[in-house]
């Protein structure tokens, strides 16, 4: 099966299960492949600055008119050059941007000064080809930390763009900002609002170092939406702590994670509290949990998408706490991949994870199977487990009480082959 036949059958497949809020219509996946994919306002182009294949690895994204943009960054102390740059240029600009710039193959990070020049001049060469200035770029960069880019190839394919309309579709943007990621991702939808209809759609990439905390991931989300820039940072940085910060691949957090939104201004504006924004939020928060679990269904090495849904907790902080440890426990993760049914693990990792638990009232739940119930009594049938436990996509219920806490965290098995990919990364 090949990528793009891969990225169709992941899609259809994680969209068909997923529970998408009223008013929210998803496009087919091929659509992707039509430059009307995109929403009103939008185009993008791709080219190759062979950094390290000699397939496509520069993706821009541009507005036709400054649009709203809000953006969230990784946490990592030591963040890449372009993760400091477009912070700078997001503060500057007050929430207005035009384009995007992304390199896949080279993280442009650990490079100190020269690297920060490097995000720059990318700024600037993207810049100077669309027409506008550089403090309206956005740039990213994604792939080996600690090499420096070949500014020459990536200045030359950036010329490129000035002689071409920005016709490329969602799978070619998609494509281009891929490193280990076995299919390109991406998704869009149309919400209907009050006012008429927007749409609202976004690619992205990952598949290990993923554990975001705002993983390498990047997500780049766009919308014809008429929505001013506060209020659209204040929907994605809710949304993203919902989405992309609640799935963990391998528990290493990138120095490169971002997530932008752009928002064209078509239509009336939207309201903070109507019933428009709401309904807009809705299907932001939908799209970017799609994505999210898109990314580790894709997981390096991965045969597993699993939620780990915490219940009774004292508090959702306590929850998310118990949940993200049972995620990112790597004796849990490889039990799924061998699909043993060893509770112990994640009772071990409930007990460590600082959260409240009142342990005779712990139980444990594999989909629908009851593995552990309250007291500590455990008795159910290791081949229907086992049975379970050899999906695609399961769901692993805690039950740690009686308090109204609840969280979910997406994760996924850990094998042999996540070794052998990570073993030899820069090769």
């Amino acid at each position: 099966m090949n990528k793009l036949h891969k990225a169709y059958s992941a899609i259809e497949r994680l969209a068909a299960g997923t529970s998408w809020p009223e008013h929210t219509t998803v496009l087919p996946a091929r659509e992707a492949e039509k430059k009307q994919f995109w929403p009103k306002g939008f185009g993008a182009g791709t080219a190759s600055a062979a950094i390290k294949t000699k397939r496509r690895d520069l993706l821009v994204i541009s507005a036709d008119e400054p649009a709203a943009a809000a953006a969230v960054f990784t946490r990592n102390r030591c963040s890449a050059a372009p993760v400091v740059l477009s912070k700078e240029h997001l503060a500057r600009s007050a929430g207005s941007m035009r384009a995007l710039v992304c390199n896949s193959g080279n993280a442009n990070a650990a490079t100190g000064e020269s690297g920060f020049r490097d995000a720059q001049a990318m700024a600037s060469k993207t810049a100077e080809a669309l027409g506008i200035g550089p403090e309206e770029v956005l740039v990213s960069s994604t792939g080996v930390i600690g090499v420096p880019l070949p500014m020459g190839r990536i200045e030359k394919a950036l010329d490129s763009f000035s002689a071409v309309v920005l016709e490329d579709s969602a799978v070619d943007a998609a494509s281009a900002i891929m490193t280990t990621d076995t299919f390109p991702k991406f998704l869009a939808t149309d919400v209907a609002l009050s006012t008429g209809t927007i749409r609202l759609c976004g690619i992205a990439k990952g598949s290990g170092m993923i554990c975001p905390d705002m993983a390498t991931m990047l997500a780049f989300l766009l919308t014809d939406a008429n929505i001013e820039p506060a209020l659209l940072q204040a929907m994605l940085s809710k949304a993203n702590a919902r989405s992309f910060n609640a799935i963990t691949v391998d528990g290493d957090t990138s120095t490169n994670d971002m997530v932008s939104l752009f928002a064209a201004g078509r239509g009336e504006r939207l309201a903070e509290g109507s019933r428009d924004a709401e309904i807009f939020y809705n299907a932001l928060e939908s799209l970017m949990i799609f994505l999210a679990r898109l990314i580790v269904f894709d997981g390096e090495g991965a045969t597993k998408l699993v939620e780990i849904r915490v219940e009774g907790a004292k508090d959702d902080a306590d929850a998310e706490k118990a949940a993200r440890t049972v995620a990112g426990s790597s004796l849990v993760k490889t039990a799924l991949n061998g699909e043993d049914a060893n509770w112990g693990r994640i009772v071990a990792a409930v007990g460590r994870s600082g959260a409240d638990v009142l342990t005779e009232r712990l139980a444990v739940r594999f989909d629908d199977l009851v593995i552990l119930q309250p007291g500590y009594v455990s008795d159910f049938s290791e081949e229907k487990a086992e049975k379970v436990l050899g999906e695609r996509e399961l769901t692993v219920t805690i039950s740690m009480g009686d308090g109204p806490g609840r969280a979910s965290v997406w994760t996924c098995d850990l094998s042999r082959e996540y070794i052998e990919i990570n073993a030899d990364y820069r090769t």
